[in-house]
């Protein structure tokens, strides 16, 4: 073998290696940067996630005013936790703080939901949840509850404000879901959620009553039956049945049902 043969061949082994070794400090060099960028970025996408929901709870109050500052409005907005099993206000978790999501999963902070009782189709739901109160005169006007669960094809996320009365529905607004657009995402015009301003939750006997209806309501609001009844979505009849459920659940006696029977026994006491 000639000298030039084993020149060559140490060339190639020395250009594979360097190579290689190029490649690899490239990728640490990137996985550092985009580490560093993931560290400085949390801050400010955990400041933009915050305004994003202030302005949902604000725009679901009535309280949304365009080109007002969100941080301003909803210092009129004052956020709660809420035990759901006893309806009682706690101070830890922090609303701020809280992931629902995490603490579903937690063995500690979450509870199974028993499948008769899981009309929402979640399986899992913390034990605590936040609300936001709005006063006005001394007294709680707006009850804004995070509600959430299956549609057709996603997962259903909104926020539903209850009067100070405990019973009636002054708005709904979803804002994440992916229901097939042109037909279950009619949940999002505003047209539809305007129907549900001044429906009632609760029959006679205590339970959630409130419904989507398939095509629209029959009668006015003096009638016993369309006080509980919106107009469904057409062409997305599994959509509305979703908001139904998820609504019905977390109105329910596995959700905010004991704590919004505060409000409607203390209403009902002042008749």
């Amino acid at each position: 073998m000639s000298d030039n043969d084993t020149e060559d061949r140490g060339a190639a082994r020395d250009s594979t290696r360097n190579t290689l070794l190029v490649a690899l400090g490239l990728s640490l060099v990137c996985s550092v940067l985009v580490a560093g960028t993931a560290v400085v970025l949390k801050p400010v996408q955990e400041q933009n996630e915050d305004r994003f929901r202030q302005r949902i709870v604000l725009e679901v109050a009535g309280l949304m005013e365009p080109g007002a500052d969100i941080e301003q409005l909803f210092a009129s907005v004052e956020p709660r936790m809420v035990e759901l099993a006893t309806g009682a206000y706690v101070e830890t978790p922090a609303p701020a703080d809280f992931d629902a999501q995490a603490a579903a999963a937690d063995a500690e902070l979450g509870v199974a939901i028993p499948p008769g009782e899981d009309l929402a189709g979640i399986r899992r739901r913390a034990r605590y949840a936040p609300v936001y109160l709005v006063e006005d005169g001394g007294g709680v006007q707006q009850i804004i509850l995070p509600v959430y669960g299956k549609g057709l094809w996603s997962t259903m996320y909104g926020y539903l404000a209850v009067a100070g009365d405990g019973n009636t529905i002054l708005g709904l607004r979803f804002y994440e879901h992916a229901e097939t657009p042109g037909l279950g995402d009619q949940v999002d015009k505003p047209d539809w959620r305007r129907l549900w301003q001044g429906k009632q939750i609760y029959g006679d006997d205590g339970m959630p009553r409130i419904h989507v209806v398939r095509g629209s309501v029959q009668g006015d609001e003096s009638d016993a039956a369309a006080r509980f009844e919106v107009d469904g979505l057409s062409g997305a009849t599994l959509t509305g049945r979703g908001v139904t459920h998820l609504i019905q659940y977390w109105t329910g006696p596995h959700g905010f049902g004991p704590y919004l029977d505060k409000f409607r026994n203390r209403a009902g006491a002042a008749q």
